[in-house]
């Protein structure tokens, strides 16, 4: 007889319905939690645009095809600090509080101890990633929208929607490195020797071409990088196509291979199998 915690209940019509039955206590949580996330979310955004990019900006000159086609300092730097602001908030929501679900508090376990799965538990778990990120995106975008830096309404709606992909792009990897450490004690590195490199050197704050020539190779297998660039092209109205392309292939490519080891690791944690 197969195990109702990782087959399911075979009368579900769609492959979201379990997660959906989490939407309740995911909405709990943020209805508890959302004021510890006010300044992050909502007063970061606006002190990034006027200290990077008004105050610091107006002190950088620059020709456009030295700042990857943006027209001012502020241009370019405000669509890099969105797509690093997806980046950061995936950090904070799939580092300790996944591994507090598992191991402190032990939610995931009463939630597979249901017909729920495995699956149905990260999903819902991403779902509210999502949701977390899609608010602070579109708080980012709105700060942004008085300073003159949009080019065209069709590529900020798309550049929106790519903060999403590039939130489950770090989601699902970062899910499956927490699922699978024993104690918290990874995550200073994981902050320290990954998101703040990536957040520095992934051509958010300056062209990644004034890095070294190794360096700027490295910077370009990021998934930050990707991001970024994607973001920008948009968000300025130069869209190259064939390289939009390839970032999304790549954050997609990331995201399911994340997928299918968050849940192969979470499954070994929870259920033994």
């Amino acid at each position: 007889m197969a195990d109702v915690r990782t087959s399911g209940v075979p009368a579900r019509s769609g492959p979201f319905n379990g997660a959906g039955r989490l939407v309740d206590y995911w909405a709990t949580v943020y209805r508890r939690t959302w004021k510890g996330s006010v300044i992050s979310s909502f007063v970061t955004p606006l002190l990034y645009i006027l200290g990077m990019g008004v105050l610091l900006g107006g002190f950088i000159e620059a020709d456009p095809a030295k700042l990857d086609g943006a027209p001012t300092y502020l241009a370019f730097v405000a669509p890099g600090m969105l797509a690093a602001q997806s980046m950061t908030t995936v950090f904070g929501e799939v580092t300790y509080p996944v591994l507090a679900a598992i191991k402190w508090q032990k939610t995931y376990f009463s939630m597979v101890a249901t017909p729920l799965t495995v699956g149905d538990v990260i999903l819902a778990h991403l779902g509210f990633v999502t949701f977390r990120v899609a608010t602070v995106s579109a708080v980012f975008l709105a700060v942004m929208s008085p300073f003159g830096v949009f080019t065209s309404w069709w590529g900020v709606f798309i550049a929106f929607f790519v903060q999403l992909l590039i939130g489950l792009a770090f989601a699902t990897p970062i899910y499956a490195l927490t699922a699978g450490v024993m104690n918290e004690n990874a995550f200073p590195l994981v902050f320290r020797l990954g998101m703040i490199p990536l957040f520095l050197f992934s051509g958010a704050f300056f062209p990644i071409g004034n890095l070294s020539p190794v360096m700027e190779w490295f910077a370009r297998l990021t998934p930050l990088w990707h991001g970024v660039d994607l973001t920008r092209m948009l968000v300025l109205g130069n869209v190259d196509v064939a390289a939009a392309l390839v970032h999304v292939t790549y954050l997609v490519v990331l995201f399911v291979s994340g997928w299918i080891l968050a849940v192969r690791l979470l499954s070994k944690r929870l259920v033994g199998v």
